[in-house]
């Protein structure tokens, strides 16, 4: 229950065994590959190497998008049922670099992504199409080749003109203009009219003037040949085998369902592979070897070292400085207890290498705190069912799930225990029950309890405070421990050693009635104690009532905030009493279980996150404020991580 302790990994060997050492150390998964640290001794030396070629990474990125492509192709024309909750199938690790394979996958990834972008391409063809017999329907009826030129002596000209004009009126127009003009109407819609006009060339312009101001928009359609019918019928055509080309592609890709697996090997190959070449391009490289600097556990420098020995290699590990700990990546290592914590520590952040893991200070309170807002027997149970079914059936490998279903166990084990100490169980939906069956007063099958939250709440309250005060405790504790650990006793003394005997002082006066006495004792230990380092008398003086302001305000919140522990209990017992008292009130057992359990259902699915992100603003606010130092780096090794299979050796 600790950070793991690193050691900083710098490693020169040959070229050649390059690409065989990088896939080792991914084996291994222990070692984070990072960019050297060049010293001004090392400067000249390391400026004559090179970086090795990138374009690795950028194929194996460009292979794992294939693959994406193709899985999402079958994803929509060959999907596939899977079972709930079903885990990772298992896949050994010389299946999945099997080089015949990961081609054939390729070659069926080509195969795919080539069938879905011509079923692209069929369908901006048949959006063409269609547009281009929008375009031509109108013009359906006119039994003209839409290419008929005009003559020197004769203007043939389509166009169109606005629906709400009278035809009568643009034909009397055009013949006003000129007697030898003809205006026929070819078709109409709500928006215009599709008109052929025919007119001699001596008085063409005085006609179109006379159609210009009546809206007359000549159509564009010296492209085409024919007439619109003849055309209209050859596009219906090409759709018709557009359509025919689309369904065969659909009903091969629909049948290509078998290629699943293998397109999922392929991308986690891929996912595999760039994570390699991405590591490899931080290496440092001379033509003939390659040098290589990171990070490895201590614990398994050993493991390390011992499978480097086959290679031709130099290798050391050094102890990180203090003045390196900013660097040097945080991995933590809990037991069963405390690993589900992680979850809470990685959402935060981690702590700086060098300080405590926060893990083991904060489980228990993390657990007993949620169990107590949620305090359910019943909740209780269907969280440790859940957590239990889920481990037990997906076996969660992700970097959430693994922590989330464990730690949901937990606090359902502590929503229990805080359940059967209330006596709940889904509420009163048991007395509620048996009155309704049997008869009487529901407090007559009140379940046994230790206390009544809703008839203790002020007790409730208390017993809140006082185990935020545990925990603020706990949290100065440490505090000064770490202050003593660095050699800072006064320090520690002086600040939480001294508000602990405040604390202990407020008590005492609480307990006894001793008010007069212990409020000197308490100014007697400020005055000795908050002027430490402080220089001069007022600035002793302002040390004292400024530490007096800012920690009796700050104590007095902080404290106050564990009332919320309180609240949630109540407000968690009432709705759900509430509801299966709206079901008891019909008097009918099949409409009270509906109406309880859809009550209970929403109060569960509510008080579930409200508890957890109550939970999480005491720890990290209220408590981790004490004593804990953030800003880790996370350890990333180089490994092999896979999205949808579980790789054993």
């Amino acid at each position: 229950m600790s950070i793991v302790k690193m050691k900083r990994l710098r490693l020169a060997a040959m070229a050649a065994d390059r690409d065989r050492l990088l896939r080792l150390l991914q084996q291994i998964g222990c070692v984070e590959i990072t960019e050297p640290e060049v010293d001004e001794e090392d400067a000249p030396l390391l400026e004559a190497l090179t970086r090795p070629d990138t374009g690795g990474f950028t194929a194996a990125r460009e292979e794992q998008n294939q693959a994406e492509r193709a899985l999402e192709v079958l994803k929509r024309c060959a999907p596939a049922k899977s079972g709930f909750l079903t885990p990772k199938p298992e896949l050994r690790e010389a299946d999945l670099f099997d080089e015949a394979s990961a081609q054939s996958a390729r070659a069926r990834a080509e195969e795919i992504n080539g069938l879905d972008k011509r079923l692209a391409a069929i369908r901006v063809e048949r959006g063409k199409l269609a547009a281009q017999r929008a375009m031509l329907e109108p013009w359906r009826p006119l039994d003209l080749p839409l290419d008929t030129p005009s003559t020197s002596q004769v203007l043939v000209q389509l166009g169109t003109l606005p629906a709400n004009l009278p035809m009568n009126q643009a034909e009397g127009a055009a013949r006003a203009a000129c007697e030898l003009a003809q205006l026929s109407e070819a078709s109409a819609d709500r928006e215009s009219r599709y008109c052929l006009l025919v007119c001699h060339a001596s008085g063409s312009e005085a006609v179109l003037e006379v159609l210009k101001d009546l809206g007359w928009s000549r159509a564009n359609l010296r492209d085409w040949t024919g007439t619109a019918a003849e055309n209209l019928d050859r596009l219906a055509q090409e759709d018709r085998a557009l359509t025919e080309e689309s369904a065969s592609i659909e009903a091969r890709l629909a049948a290509m369902g078998d290629a699943r697996p293998q397109l999922q090997r392929l991308f986690d190959l891929a996912t595999a592979n760039a994570s390699r070449e991405e590591s490899q391009s931080r290496l440092l490289d001379s033509g003939q070897a390659f040098f290589l600097e990171g990070w490895v556990p201590a614990e398994r420098w050993p493991e390390l070292v011992k499978a480097l020995e086959p290679y031709p290699c130099a290798c050391e590990g050094l102890d990180p400085s203090e003045e390196e700990y900013p660097q040097v990546p945080v991995q933590l290592k809990n037991n069963w207890f405390t690993r589900p914590l992680n979850m809470v520590t990685d959402m935060y952040s981690l702590p700086a290498y060098g300080s405590l893991d926060p893990n083991p200070l904060m489980a228990p309170f993390f657990i007993l705190f949620y169990g107590m807002m949620m305090a359910d027997m019943g909740y209780g149970i269907l969280m440790m069912l859940a957590s239990l079914v889920v481990i037990k059936k997906a076996r969660p490998d992700g970097a959430t799930m693994k922590y989330m279903m464990p730690l949901l166990g937990l606090c359902g084990v502590s929503t229990f225990l805080w359940g059967a100490a209330t006596g709940g169980f889904f509420g009163d939906l048991i007395p509620q029950l048996l009155s309704i069956v049997s008869g009487g007063p529901v407090e007559s099958y009140a379940l046994p309890k230790l206390f009544d939250p809703l008839d203790k709440a002020v007790n409730v309250l208390v017993g809140a405070l006082v185990l935020g005060v545990a925990q603020i405790f706990t949290g100065m504790a440490v505090s000064m421990y770490k202050q003593i650990k660095r050699g800072e006793t006064m320090a520690a003394l002086c600040n939480e050693g001294a508000w602990f005997l405040v604390f202990i002082c407020a008590g005492i006066a609480a307990a006894t009635g001793l008010v007069t006495p212990m409020i000197v004792v308490i100014l007697a230990i400020l005055v000795v104690t908050q002027g430490y380092g402080k220089k001069g008398v007022v600035g002793k003086l302002m040390g004292v009532f400024g530490s007096l302001y800012n920690n009796v305000t700050g104590y007095f919140s902080d404290i106050l905030s564990y009332s919320r522990l309180m609240a949630l209990m109540l407000a968690g017992a009432v709705t759900a009493q509430v509801f299966n008292t709206l079901g008891a009130m019909t008097g009918n057992v099949v409409l009270f279980f509906l109406i309880a359990m859809v009550g209970n259902a929403l109060n569960f699915a509510l008080n579930i996150l409200g508890c957890f992100v109550h939970d999480m603003r005491l720890q990290c606010l209220e408590y981790f404020g004490r004593f804990y130092e953030d800003g880790g780096k996370p350890f990333k090794p180089l490994h092999i991580n896979t999205k949808y299979y579980k790789v054993v050796k």
